[in-house]
């Protein structure tokens, strides 16, 4: 059986552990280790929406089935578990800004927004009206214990960091958080499942966006905004009209599918979203090339770091070399598949330094014309 460490010293008898729950395989077995321990532990779900057939799906999150499975393992481990409505919160913090966000040409990431919002924020303040030790969550990422303090580290198992979604963390929430998982692979941790009888030792992960129940962003998006779905005018970068489309909701930054247009000797990708003439810019894949980011909001835990940095734009994206000045990171090479809303997380080797969001960027040619 292997025993995760929650930070919390040797002797854990007369601590208490609050488990933020999502119903999951991971957060269950961080509520199972957590309950071996000898301390008190208790399991809080934040319901955060109910949209119709995605309240019995498997692959949601936070939900009415999930929840269930949450309150489930908590029965089978002898814990309390808690459940608290903060659906108007979520739809405020999270999927009205993820429509927004559409709207506007950028391209969101709302399981940041929602870490930054309900997920956190909300689960702190209960937790340490619990008098919690810490709150542990099931989260792919290692807290060290660094010099300074509190250091938010990449997940030991690369296949699984999330470290990405969670730059936004503060120093004040990282010195309470703990993230047992970070120093294992998911097989491991469904074994684990499977070992202690958990009910979800072979559910599903849920899916990147919980509250999308189909996968289609676009007819959310047009629900909640109707006029996203507004067509206009698919253009080259000298402005010619290469086709029309049936709103920007269906296209991100570096897409090439779905263009539905021909003629061109070479392959074209999207190179920008203009949201006040709803044009989608198109060129070659070399205009994709960015030099430079703007971003906004940054969040820094690297505390008195000074050093080589490398910089992350995507979730799924390898860090690359780059450098921070200011409010702009700078790539070392030209960097592509940046889009405004999406975040730009800056690491030193496997710490996490801190991040912001992309609020707009400098073309590699552009910057080469300079």
């Amino acid at each position: 059986m292997t025993e995760a460490d929650f930070q919390l010293g040797p002797d854990l008898s007369g601590k208490r552990i609050v488990v933020a729950m999502s119903g999951g395989v991971d957060s269950s077995v961080v509520a199972a280790l957590a309950a071996r321990t000898g301390a008190e532990t208790i399991g809080i779900t934040l319901q955060l929406y109910d949209h119709g057939e995605a309240t019995g799906r498997a692959g949601s999150c936070c939900a009415g089935r999930d929840i269930r499975d949450a309150l489930a393992v908590c029965d089978r481990l002898g814990i309390a578990h808690y459940v608290h409505d903060h659906e108007s919160a979520f739809r405020e913090s999270v999927i009205d800004q993820f429509a927004d966000d559409y709207v506007a040409g950028r391209t969101p990431i709302p399981c940041v927004r929602c870490n930054m919002g309900p997920k956190f924020t909300d689960l702190f303040r209960l937790a340490r009206d619990l008098g919690a030790d810490c709150l542990a969550t099931g989260h792919y990422v290692r807290r060290v214990e660094g010099p300074a303090g509190a250091e938010l580290h990449r997940a030991a198992d690369p296949a699984r960091d999330q470290s990405y979604f969670l730059f936004a963390t503060t120093q004040d929430q990282l010195e309470f958080l703990r993230f047992p998982l970070g120093g294992m692979p998911k097989a491991r941790v469904r074994e684990l499942a499977a070992e202690l009888g958990l009910g979800v030792a072979a559910k599903p992960d849920s899916q990147d966006i919980c509250f999308v129940p189909d996968g289609d962003y676009a007819r959310l998006v047009k629900k909640l905004r109707p006029e996203a779905g507004t067509g206009g005018d698919i253009v080259d970068l000298a402005g010619r009209k290469l086709g029309e489309h049936k709103g920007l909701i269906h296209f991100t930054i570096g897409q090439r599918r779905g263009l539905e247009i021909g003629g061109s000797p070479e392959p074209l990708y999207v190179v920008r979203l203009d949201p006040a003439s709803r044009r989608v810019i198109v060129g070659p894949r070399a205009a994709l090339g960015v030099a430079a980011a703007r971003l906004s909001d940054i969040n820094w835990i690297g505390g008195s770091y000074v050093g080589p940095i490398t910089a992350k734009v995507r979730s799924l994206a390898k860090p690359v070399p780059a450098h921070l000045d200011g409010d702009r990171v700078t790539f070392d090479l030209p960097e592509y598949g940046v889009a405004p809303g999406q975040a730009a997380v800056l690491y030193a080797g496997d710490r996490v330094l801190g991040g912001g969001w992309i609020e707009d960027t400098l073309a590699a040619e552009s910057a080469l014309a300079a």
